[in-house]
């Protein structure tokens, strides 16, 4: 395993981080039993994963704090998320607070090390930073966390404008953020400003649905170039991103997915999620396996680097990864 700081929390993390959400949520999206769940996160340990990431939302915070029983406590780093929503109001920040309170109980741990706000549309930022930032400030400070970080909404937020205020602001020493293979855009608009800040980044949207549904991608390719957002030959072929799969290259379209990203500057965190138990194993690999080959990279880069929001899904318990 790779390990990296975690920008300026000084937190040492593995380049590759177990997702408890998404579409597997530790199987439980699949149908798989707890027992299962529990499993996927002791393997990922066993391979030398030390961040897992949660969320209350996701329904899997007991299952990791089962899951780590018995492990010690420096050993890993646990990330979890209190949503901002309450239907269609913004929660308080007693409700918040109450999240937090809840999330230390089923984790089974009296401190969280990374604490994120979910999911934050860029027309609450400001709300967020009024009233609930100070009350988790002031639960910090008594030891219930250990460093405060934020979430976007991908499909909603395709420009990153949360993060482009976040990626500037203090206050937070972590974020998650969507970044991938057909939206690149964070390059320019969040990580020269969170290398700045020393800001920990925490990737997700790397694998969903576009890159293992191979319909999918050929159905989304099709409309971006009947858009005129890409060049007209790649609606021809069966495999639009067939061209980074060959030797020296990568393996399959989930490998290039894992690889690009990786390598990325400003990225501390690749997040994988799988219910597969194989499948930890074969992530793991790819987000150690050295970069895309430099033609592939560019090439990848000149196609899709102007695009906006492709293939940030919401998690539907389709994929099998």
């Amino acid at each position: 395993m790779d390990y990296v700081t975690f920008g300026r929390t000084g937190l040492k993390v593995s380049a590759a981080g177990l997702g408890c959400g998404g579409n597997s949520r530790l199987g439980q999206g699949q149908g798989k039993s707890e027992a299962d769940s529990i499993a996927i996160v002791r393997k990922a340990i066993d391979l030398g994963v030390n961040l897992i990431d949660t969320a209350a939302n996701y329904g899997t915070e007991g299952i990791v704090g089962k899951a780590l029983k018995g492990i010690p406590r420096d050993k890993v780093v646990v990330a979890t998320k209190a949503t901002i929503r309450d239907g269609g109001n913004m929660c308080t920040a007693d409700q918040v607070v109450a999240s937090l309170d809840n999330s230390l109980r089923l984790l089974q741990t009296d401190f969280i090390d990374v604490f994120q706000l979910h999911a934050v549309p860029p027309g609450r930022y400001d709300r967020v930073m009024q009233e609930l930032v100070p009350a988790l400030l002031r639960e910090k400070e008594k030891g219930k966390f250990r460093h405060l970080g934020l979430t976007e909404t991908s499909p909603q937020d395709h420009k990153h404008e949360t993060m482009q205020r976040v990626a500037k602001d203090p206050v937070w020493e972590s974020v998650m953020l969507g970044f991938h293979m057909m939206h690149q855009n964070a390059r320019q608009v969040v990580f020269p400003d969170s290398i700045a800040n020393g800001t920990g980044t925490l990737l997700m949207f790397v694998v969903r649905n576009i890159f293992s549904q191979p319909d999918y991608l050929r159905s989304t390719v099709k409309e971006l170039v009947e858009d005129g957002k890409l060049p007209a030959e790649m609606a021809k072929s069966d495999n639009p991103l067939g061209f980074l799969i060959h030797e020296g290259g990568a393996s399959s379209l989930t490998d290039a997915a894992y690889r690009f990203v990786r390598h990325e500057p400003g990225v501390h965190v690749v997040l994988f999620g799988t219910g597969n138990p194989a499948h930890v194993e074969t992530n793991i690999a790819s987000i150690l396996k050295p970069a895309l080959p430099k033609a592939d990279a560019e090439k990848l880069a000149k196609l899709f680097g102007h695009l906006e929001g492709v293939g940030l899904d919401l998690p539907d318990h389709s994929a099998r990864r």
